[in-house]
């Protein structure tokens, strides 16, 4: 199935001295079929076989003895050029799809190893913004594409739910809280609490203190302080939770700040034993300027911890529980510094595993031009973002197709689905700029684009009386060597590559994109190539390709938290 590297053994067999891995590295993608399906650009093996890259590509050409995947090969401008046998690869690309069914391109490259993927990570009674969006579903995608490799994984939502801003909770609530109206209105509720609060303090100071009285109670354990806090968690959890079932999102653990709270005196002792620790007017840090990096703030004046301390233990924590092969924190590039700050600090603290904590960063999401009823400032609230695409999607449903069953359900996974692959069709690093029209375009380069390729593939299965996935037996590779056949086999065939380059690349949009490509290749091949036609071998033919390739969009949309309606 694999063709470069099938390529790369036949061209090893016929040169001395390099490689199949080395030739594979090397092979391309000619950007026109006319140059080939691979071609190896044999200047790079110029000074290994002191001869001219022409004269290579010529003497390969002559030398390269038959094979029963290779048709033939040219030599142009110092490459050489494959042309597959359309027929063998057709054979080759629909077997090995409809073979494998939902595990194409599957591996086991992870067999054995763990990777902790800490992601999302809201704060406990404040709302989940549309700032949360993109942890939330980069990370998830970077999940299921590990998991789909082989890989243990285990998801982590660093819960924000420590810090003294739950004194300043607490204090609001006794001082002007309703215990049916927090029950009733969730954590917008429990904001307006907690912004009164701040408002009050401006004329009355020593609320903070009242503030940081009840902190130090519930840092001692204090039954009352505690089950407050305790309840203002299961609120937030409650509206967490239902942001995560819309997006498909789960995770192994929520284990948040709190849960790390006796375990930094140990990370604080730990860099003093070491000689890491420094004072500077009262507060502690770890000194990085051989670096070039500011200090590591560990302790405040007052005593307290601060966000680096809590990483370290929890890094500390996973590692001795889970001997991660790797961690990976899904954040946005604002964070980058700190993140390389605590790193350098694991590693100076001389911990070997240092280098397998990775920080995967992703830019911002631009929403200007857009009205939410909601906003707060500049914080836009994820669910009702979510709830206007999934209305927006059922307006363009029922006029466009009114009788469809299940519309509130398709619109749900159409609509959310439409969001998270905005968000991950475009390299993570890269700022979003957020439009309906491009978010909902079911023509474009959009997650309606792919979901709508599949339902209507599906639709004609169902019309042929095949949906079963009984499509796939016997039919003849021949009669699929047309170009347009021969390029949706070609995008069927890299899928497993893309994978796993998302996976070496930690980056989601490998998978997004190639998705488009399928899609935008299979509606050429729809369009020119007629499907449910009389002749019954062209169409068993034509039948197997259309069960291929659903079931490679199936695969690649749940791969980054997508679902694949059967109508829309």
């Amino acid at each position: 199935m694999d063709t470069k590297s099938m390529m790369a053994e036949w061209v090893a067999s016929a040169l001395e001295g390099v490689d199949a891995a080395a030739i594979e590295a090397m092979t391309e993608v000619p950007p026109s079929p006319d140059m080939g399906d691979l071609s190896l650009p044999c200047f790079k093996l110029s000074k290994t076989l002191r001869k001219a890259p022409q004269q290579i590509a010529e003497e390969l050409a002559k030398a390269l003895p038959s094979h029963p995947a290779f048709a033939r090969t040219t030599a142009a401008a110092g490459y050489l050029n494959v042309f597959y046998d359309k027929r063998a690869f057709a054979e080759t690309v629909l077997s090995a799809v409809l073979q494998a069914g939902e595990r194409f391109g599957a591996g086991s490259i992870g067999a054995g190893k763990t990777i902790v993927i800490d992601f999302s990570s809201p704060n406990i009674a404040k709302p989940f913004h549309v700032g949360h969006l993109r942890s939330t579903v980069i990370g998830n995608a970077l999940y299921r594409i590990h998991r789909f490799l082989g890989y243990d994984c285990v998801g982590i939502n660093h819960l924000g739910d420590w810090g003294t801003q739950f004194g300043k909770l607490i204090t609001a609530y006794k001082l002007w809280g309703d215990e049916r109206q927090v029950e009733e209105g969730g954590i917008e509720e429990l904001m307006r609490l907690y912004v009164k609060f701040h408002e009050e303090a401006e004329a009355r100071p020593e609320l903070e203190d009242e503030a940081r009285a009840w902190f130090v109670k519930l840092e001692r354990g204090d039954d009352e302080s505690l089950a407050l806090w305790r309840w203002f968690k299961e609120i937030s959890y409650k509206e967490f939770n239902r942001i995560y079932n819309l997006l498909g999102v789960a995770f192994d653990s929520d284990a948040g700040e709190s849960f790390y709270n006796d375990k930094m005196g140990a990370v604080v002792e730990e860099l003093k034993e070491k000689g890491l620790l420094e004072e500077d007017q009262g507060a502690y840090l770890v000194r990085l300027d051989a670096y070039n990096m500011a200090p590591a703030l560990i302790l405040k004046k007052d005593g307290a911890t601060l966000y680096h301390t809590r990483d370290i233990a929890a890094a500390l924590y996973r590692h001795k529980t889970y001997a991660f092969d790797k961690a990976i924190y899904v954040t946005d590039y604002a964070q980058n510094l700190h993140f390389q700050q605590w790193f350098k600090v694991i590693s100076l603290m001389g911990c070997d595993w240092a280098d397998r904590l990775i920080h995967v960063q992703f830019g911002r999401v631009n929403l200007e031009g857009v009205k939410f009823s909601t906003r707060k400032g500049n914080v836009v609230l994820l669910e009702e973002l979510l709830r206007q695409a999934i209305d927006k999607t059922r307006d363009i449903i029922d006029s466009k197709n009114p009788s469809l069953e299940n519309k509130d359900e398709v619109a749900r996974q159409v609509g959310v689905g439409a969001i998270v692959f905005n968000d991950l069709s475009n390299n993570r690093i890269k700022d979003i700029s957020f439009s309906w029209k491009d978010v909902l375009n079911f023509e474009g380069e959009s997650g309606p684009y792919v979901q709508y390729t599949y339902a209507r593939a599906r639709s004609v299965l169902r019309k042929a009386g095949v949906a079963d996935g009984a499509a796939g037996a016997g039919f003849d590779p021949s009669l699929l060597e047309n170009a347009e056949a021969q390029q949706v086999l070609k995008e069927l065939a890299t899928f497993p590559d893309k994978v796993r380059l998302a996976m070496e690349k930690l980056e989601p949009s490998v998978i997004s994109r190639h998705l488009i490509d399928i899609a935008q290749s299979f509606n050429r091949f729809y369009h020119e190539c007629p499907i449910l036609v009389e002749d019954a071998a062209l169409r068993a033919a034509r039948l197997a390709l259309v069960q291929a390739m659903c079931g490679v969009l199936r695969i690649g949309l749940g791969l980054i938290g997508l679902q694949a309606p059967e109508q829309i």
